[in-house]
């Protein structure tokens, strides 16, 4: 009998890393988890080790192995690494050491870097070039703030033994013991350093930062043979062959193959990809221009993102910040023991706003409360307060492709709250489909693995049973409350803008 093929997922996340073992027709057998330490030095500053990363992914491939059987080991054929995206890490070439933290996409300590640049006029050529804004968010800011402020940076640039990359770059180094520094053209597309239509480092970027071209990791099409998993390594000798970023694996896992069709992940933070195929969407209203993923070849596929950084951390804080609830699962239940929010309004920019104001010095805010107020309705408020924002990048994405959205696919952790979700509906006035298997980021880079192994031949054919067994929620509310609704909403939002000024 021929043993199935099975494909291994290194989902590296902000808050946790993950290993998973999919089929070959994307269906999820079991995975294993291990627990990421995030440290917040400062207002706004939002760092983790590079060490802690490695090895909290390293644990999670060591515990999926465990659950195996050598006969379903033998099986695994082909390795794919998802991660979240801006997040930066400087190391020396020569010994494999971090040099300084890993900063986080999350991170705003580097604001003024930015506003440098803008004041320079760099805004508009960055922007015309890299299909993004210059923002703390991502990459490049990131880098210069450490080679000012960490002398081993610095003086491993000095010596020519400097190395950049995001997460996946440095998974990818460790995995293969420093044989493979290469970065995916999905993620190098969120650094600020990519032209999007050619595909290819800017060395004027780079000269603007101050990182030497030498620093910068080999640029790959998100499919490939990049290495294999060292020896004595879980999973050793399997070769690496597919590298995503989290949000473009998503997208990727929830089938959105065609022009127009989205996916929103809620996370750590919410993220809308919109595929807009072999075209590149510019925006004027802050969503971001983005490659979504590529063939073996390099051929890519274009999408459309609005990126918010905080979802899943409203939940997190409603439990380990107020302690109204003990668990997550706890504010749905909370949640429905009122029947509206009460006039409460929660917005969730605890570390700045991304899409569309990109304003890192925002912060969260809840208005409308009175001596009614009770758990449940500031429980409501923080989920429809998520799908509030959401609904905003929603309607401005709709505007810039020129068409309203047929249907939004979710996933995330918190995509298994039905309140939230229902909510997400009604504010969009767009349907929303749950699958029944979350784990789309994971799925997708093992989908795109077995594509590259040869042990999958097309995705389209999967589309088809995409419907199979999922869950629809459907607008209740009519146009008229729904632009009410939005409406108190935007002027909720500028509140949280203006608290600085």
């Amino acid at each position: 009998m021929v043993k199935q093929p099975l494909l291994l997922a290194l989902d590296q996340g902000t808050s946790s890393s993950r290993a998973a073992i999919f089929t070959t027709r994307g269906e999820l057998l079991t995975s294993a988890s291990a627990s990421l330490e995030i440290e917040y030095p400062a207002d706004g500053w939002v760092q983790q080790s590079p060490i802690d990363i490695w090895e909290s992914q390293k644990q999670a491939m060591a515990s999926l192995q465990k659950k195996l059987s050598s006969e379903q080991i033998a099986s695994v054929v082909s390795c794919g690494i998802t991660n979240q995206r801006e997040t930066t890490v400087l190391w020396r070439r020569s010994n494999s050491q971090p040099c300084g933290p890993a900063l986080v996409w999350q991170d705003g300590r580097t604001t003024e870097i930015c506003s440098k640049w803008k004041s320079e006029g760099l805004e508009k050529v960055w922007r015309q070039r890299t299909g993004l804004l210059l923002d703390p968010y991502f990459s490049a800011s990131k880098i210069n703030w450490l080679l000012l402020n960490s002398p081993e940076a610095s003086n491993a640039l000095a010596n020519h033994d400097l190395c950049f990359g995001t997460v996946e770059s440095w998974l990818l180094w460790n995995l293969t013991a420093g044989k493979a520094h290469c970065s995916d053209m999905s993620n190098a597309s969120r650094t600020l350093l990519m032209d999007l239509d050619r595909r290819e480092w800017v060395e004027s970027f780079c000269d603007t930062i101050n990182l030497s071209m030498e620093a910068l990791p080999q640029l790959v099409p998100c499919r490939g043979n990049f290495g294999k998993i060292e020896q004595g390594m879980p999973f050793e000798g399997v070769p690496i062959q597919a590298l995503l970023g989290d949000q473009q694996a998503a997208t990727l896992g929830q089938l959105c193959l065609k022009p127009g069709e989205a996916k929103c992940t809620y996370g750590t933070g919410a993220f809308l990809v919109i595929n807009t195929g072999d075209t590149i969407c510019r925006s004027d209203k802050g969503l971001l221009s983005t490659l979504g993923w590529t063939d073996e070849k390099g051929v890519p596929t274009y999408c459309l993102e609005g990126s918010l950084f905080n979802a899943g951390t409203v939940v997190q804080w409603l439990r380990d910040g107020l302690q109204i609830i003990e668990n997550a699962e706890q504010i749905n239940t909370l949640a429905n023991e009122v029947d509206n929010s009460g006039g409460v309004m929660l917005v969730p920019a605890f570390t700045g706003w991304g899409t569309p104001y990109w304003d890192p010095q925002a912060r969260g805010l809840i208005i409308g409360l009175t001596r009614d107020t009770s758990r449940g309705h500031i429980a409501r408020a923080a989920l429809e307060g998520i799908a509030l924002s959401v609904a905003q990048l929603v309607k401005l994405a709709e505007e810039c492709i020129g068409h309203g959205l047929e249907e939004l696919a979710v996933d995330g952790g918190a995509a298994a709250s039905n309140p939230l979700l229902q909510a997400q509906a009604d504010s969009t006035g767009v349907r929303v489909r749950r699958p029944i298997n979350l784990e789309s980021t994971a799925k997708g880079v093992a989908l795109m693995a077995g594509l590259q192994a040869g042990v999958i031949s097309e995705l389209k054919a999967l589309s088809i049973e995409r419907e199979n067994g999922a869950e629809l929620f459907i607008p209740k509310i009519t146009p008229s409350l729904r632009e009410n609704w939005l409406s108190r909403w935007d002027a909720t939002v500028r509140r949280s803008l203006q608290w600085h000024e």
